[in-house]
């Protein structure tokens, strides 16, 4: 086959804190700087919990990979696997056991490279990225998905579409939460704004990544918080749970984590009984306090003190701020008042009338429902500062073109150079191998046709000689 025809592939680990995914994605060798030509072919969800969670099993972390890297080398042909980029990025989890442990750290990212290195694939490395990272990837892939920072012009030409603004990005994981825009003002903190040259434009963005802010562990405060008010001490009222439902948990389960501050030493072997009491406007108020909204003087900020201009343009909001809404069938554009109706019914409901009513759902996500709903609504208004009108230009979204929006894709744009700074040249970059064949190709026909030329010539001259 001929080296142009042959797609190329890339593979990226999402080793989030909850589970870990790999995806693989494929895009035409001879068409690598366009945009919006990357496809993804397989979503591979690793079974088990996020490789964080192998601290004291490393070795697990590393089997756990290759299930998907089996299916992987089923996808992409035997003859191109070699050259297949290959990247592990973790995200908040290993953020928070480096801090706890970074030799435990360490060790997981040892036994990961370890069980990758075993497959044929070109590996570039596992490493953890940064909040900032996490979160400007995510733009990339969103404004690449959507075509808004280069585009092929009718007059043959790559150039910046004209009256597209790019997209901000939300992201929600497990133990964090990004958000990325173009801000209408300069920013003058270094610690939120990064800068990107794409396809010969310059992006100044704004971007924040709050560690601990995720789903999982921002409801482990809440249930901290929670025990931390009680004035039983083994007993836990929560407002988030259905009416009705009970269960019980030990005090070293609720403070295994950094983002939870345990009040004294607690006695681990403690057993507390959760029961839910249902009721939506204690509930949201609870949420409430996990975050600190005063800003300082003189300066716009998001929450705990956090400088952030104010929100501006289209977003996309993905992974759990999708997900938590998409269960109640909120992520079709609907007006605030109703999202707010929606959350508040369902919140009211008891434990039993909430199983019957979703009876394919896990446990602990049905269990969930309300406090991430209402902690979705809660960071967004809020935490992000999102009003009435601005909450319409939130567009709540799982894939774009039938690729996972998360910060994967941008991560392997950026790391494979597929994004160039400067606007392609011509519409076809063909690789250096590939301009050597079709040279070869062109002087091979062109000897051809001079042959041909000079044949049809000589039979030419002989039939006007026997003419004469």
């Amino acid at each position: 086959p001929c080296p142009l025809c042959l797609p190329q592939y890339g593979l990226v680990f999402d080793a989030g804190s909850t589970h870990t995914a790999l995806y693989v994605y494929r895009w035409p060798a001879d068409k690598e700087n366009g945009t919006g030509i990357v496809s993804q072919v397989e979503a591979c969800t690793v079974s088990g919990p996020g490789i964080s969670s192998y601290a004291d099993n490393p070795a697990g972390a590393g089997a756990s990979l290759k299930p998907c890297l089996d299916k992987a080398m089923k996808i992409i042909p035997a003859e191109q696997q070699r050259e297949t980029p290959t990247y592990l990025g973790a995200t908040a989890g290993m953020r928070l056991l480096r801090e706890q442990n970074s030799t435990k750290a360490q060790q997981v990212f040892a036994e990961v490279a370890k069980a990758i290195g075993e497959y044929p694939v070109e590996f570039r490395g596992a490493r953890i990225l940064t909040g900032n990272e996490e979160g400007s990837f995510g733009w990339v892939t969103v404004n690449y998905l959507l075509e808004t920072l280069v585009k092929f012009s009718f007059s043959e030409k790559w150039e910046h579409p004209r009256d597209t603004e790019v997209l901000g990005a939300l992201d929600l994981g497990g133990a964090s939460t990004q958000i990325t825009f173009q801000p209408g003002v300069t920013t003058g903190d270094k610690n939120t704004s990064v800068f990107f040259r794409l396809y010969g434009t310059n992006y100044s963005l704004y971007t924040h990544s709050y560690l601990c802010y995720g789903q999982t562990q921002a409801l482990k405060m809440l249930l901290a918080a929670l025990h931390q008010a009680s004035t039983t001490p083994l007993q836990i009222s929560h407002p988030c749970y259905p009416k009705g439902y009970q269960e019980n948990i030990t005090t070293a389960e609720l403070y295994d984590s950094p983002c939870v501050h345990a009040p004294s030493t607690p006695s681990p072997a403690q057993v507390l009984t959760v029961t839910g009491t249902g009721d939506p406007a204690l509930c949201s108020s609870a949420i409430q306090r996990l975050f600190n909204f005063s800003c300082g003087a003189n300066r716009t900020c998001g929450f705990n003190g956090v400088y952030q201009p104010p929100v501006r343009g289209q977003f996309f909001a993905f992974s759990g701020l999708y997900h938590s809404l998409h269960f109640l069938n909120l992520t079709g554009g609907q007006p605030l008042s109703v999202v707010n109706d929606t959350i508040r019914e369902f919140c009211n409901s008891n434990w039993k009338e909430v199983q019957k009513e979703f009876p394919t759902r896990n446990r602990t996500h049905l269990r969930d429902a309300c406090a991430a709903s209402f902690y979705t609504l809660t960071l967004l208004l809020q935490g992000y500062k999102f009003d009435n009108t601005m909450w319409l230009n939130i567009h709540f979204v799982r894939q774009v073109t039938d690729v996972d929006v998360g910060w994967t894709l941008g991560y392997m744009l950026n790391l494979t150079n597929m994004i160039p700074s400067e606007t392609p040249q011509r519409v076809v970059g063909l690789r250096r191998s590939n301009w050597i064949a079709a040279t070869v190709l062109l002087a091979v026909m062109l000897i051809l046709i001079f042959c041909l030329l000079t044949v049809m010539c000589c039979q030419k001259h002989s039939s006007g000689y026997e003419s004469l």
